[in-house]
């Protein structure tokens, strides 16, 4: 597994479909199973969609979480 493969799955949002806008790494397994069975588009992003199916279906994807961008802080106080 390439590590620049890894991190595209975290910044790289889905071009086009139901799930446009969001990212690799964050769509939904049936969403990307349905590729797996119906072939996967041509170029990096099928590259892309095909490890993510793969990392999903073999429940790693925590794998990704300390590549994600940290989220920002709220000022909201805890349980309000």
């Amino acid at each position: 597994m390439n590590p620049e493969h890894l991190q595209l799955l975290v910044t790289r949002v889905m071009p086009f479909g139901k799930y446009k806008g969001r990212l690799i790494a964050d769509l939904p397994g049936p969403y990307l199973n349905w590729f797996a069975n119906n072939g996967f588009p041509p170029g990096e992003i099928g590259r892309l969609l095909a490890l993510m199916q793969e990392i999903d279906h073999n429940g790693l994807s925590s794998l990704l979480d300390p590549l994600r961008e940290p989220q920002p802080a709220t000022d909201t106080p805890r349980g309000k």
